[in-house]
């Protein structure tokens, strides 16, 4: 895929360049706070990006993330308080056999910075991407100045980066005493935080806000309302008979896994989303299939509709076992509840806008289709913007790219918002 400077400006926005964003906005701003964001921006963040992101940290690679986990680690001890990495949650899962298995993630980084101050905020990121160890993607390339290629790079190493120069600048204020946090880098985010939902639930407790540091789209635009997400995995028991000679003695566990699909598919709804994913299963043509697996993910974008979609799930299941004679066995759950905005996420996201209007730049927030930490920290009572990272795209992709002069801009953004919602004393 080529990017030509044209294209660059389309991915950005129509923004304008960074001394003219900044050369009117910064007269509002006291020389503390001057000071304050000019470090944030001055930290080495492009550096520790290419960095991290040149190391492999597909959720499954536990080698590579116990590299990385190191690197951050070191990178985080810069901050007061003292790191530590959290062994993960077992995390449950059904193979292709049937079989629950259970699978190894990596350790999670927690820093904690001042309990005992008044305001208690917590922020949060992870290491993992969706590469794996042997995927093709694993190297950087400049694609033009200020756009970098890589795994990573955007989703969300750039937002690592983000984090820790905005907490340094923040400990260089006088404000930072007002200011405890924890910050919290997990190994797993992109298969669902099953290994480290209930460290965040933890650490969420008594937050007076957090900040999560997914990309922001090209033209800085921020995810406001998520929907939810849950995982399923049906395992269907039929039993086997010969296809040709007493195959109505046979209950075809695959007919039945297909029927479910089509079934479950006709629940789609303006409030939820429902992707029949795959199915497991089968074997020989000569041989009535006795057990299939079918693979499903429904995303509710309500409360309401999750409660209302796990029913639906249920008693469909009911009715293909009494319609297939078969027995079914439903793994999984909603790991990601509903994330819609309530009026304290309004006043977070509005502090963020007015932080950005401060600075120059334009910021807005739309609903967005994804998940992520930030609709477990929500589910937690805690407002959160889940999009504090800098601006970049194509994630998941092999053409994922960084707009690298968001780094400053983002961590600039960040260390106003910490700067007022310290003053402040909430959001």
């Amino acid at each position: 895929m080529t990017y030509g400077i044209a294209a660059t400006k389309c991915r950005a926005g129509v923004q304008k360049p960074l001394a003219a964003r900044y050369s009117h906005a910064m007269t509002t701003l006291t020389a503390s706070e001057s000071a304050t964001l000019e470090r944030a921006a001055d930290a080495p963040m492009l550096a520790q990006v290419e960095q991290w992101a040149a190391v492999n940290s597909g959720t499954g690679n536990l080698a590579g993330l116990k590299n990385v986990a190191g690197l951050l680690a070191d990178a985080f001890a810069a901050l007061p308080g003292a790191v530590r990495l959290v062994a993960p949650d077992p995390v449950e899962s059904v193979d292709a056999a049937g079989h629950v298995r259970t699978t190894q993630r990596g350790d999670h980084l927690h820093l904690r910075v001042r309990p005992e101050a008044p305001v208690q905020l917590l922020l949060t990121g992870h290491m993992d991407t969706v590469f794996a160890v042997d995927h093709p993607f694993q190297s950087l390339q400049w694609l033009e100045p200020g756009v970098l290629n890589g795994p990573g790079t955007a989703d969300m190493k750039g937002g690592l980066a983000v984090i820790l120069a905005a907490l340094s600048a923040l400990e260089a204020s006088p404000l930072a005493a007002r200011v405890g946090y924890d910050v919290m880098i997990n190994s797993d985010e992109e298969t669902g935080s099953h290994a480290s939902a209930a460290l965040i639930a933890e650490l969420a407790k008594g937050k007076t806000a957090a900040l999560t540091y997914e990309p922001a789209l090209p033209d800085g635009t921020l995810a406001g309302a998520r929907p939810g997400s849950g995982n399923f995995s049906v395992l269907i028991h039929g039993r086997s008979a010969h296809a040709g000679r007493n195959p109505e003695e046979g209950r075809n566990a695959l007919v039945a896994a297909a029927d479910l699909a089509l079934r479950l598919n006709a629940l789609k709804s303006p409030h939820l989303k429902v992707n029949p994913a795959k199915i497991d299963g089968g074997g020989p043509n000569n041989v009535v299939p006795d057990q299939a697996i079918l693979r499903v993910n429904m995303r509710p974008m309500t409360p309401a509709a999750m409660a209302a979609a796990e029913a639906a799930l249920r008693d469909t299941i009911a009715n293909i076992q009494r319609d297939h004679d078969v027995h079914c066995h439903l793994h999984g759950n909603f790991t990601r509840p509903p994330k819609p905005p309530d009026p304290a996420a309004t006043r977070l996201f509005e502090l963020v806008r007015d932080c950005g209007a401060t600075l120059g730049l334009t910021i807005g927030w739309n609903a967005t289709g994804g998940v992520c930490d930030g609709n477990n920290i929500a589910a937690c009572g805690v407002p959160v913007v889940d999009t504090m990272g800098p601006r970049g795209g194509a994630i998941h992709s092999s053409d994922e790219f960084l707009i690298v002069d968001s780094l400053a801009e983002r961590a600039r953004l960040s260390a106003l918002t910490l700067l007022k919602i310290a003053e402040r004393g909430t959001v």
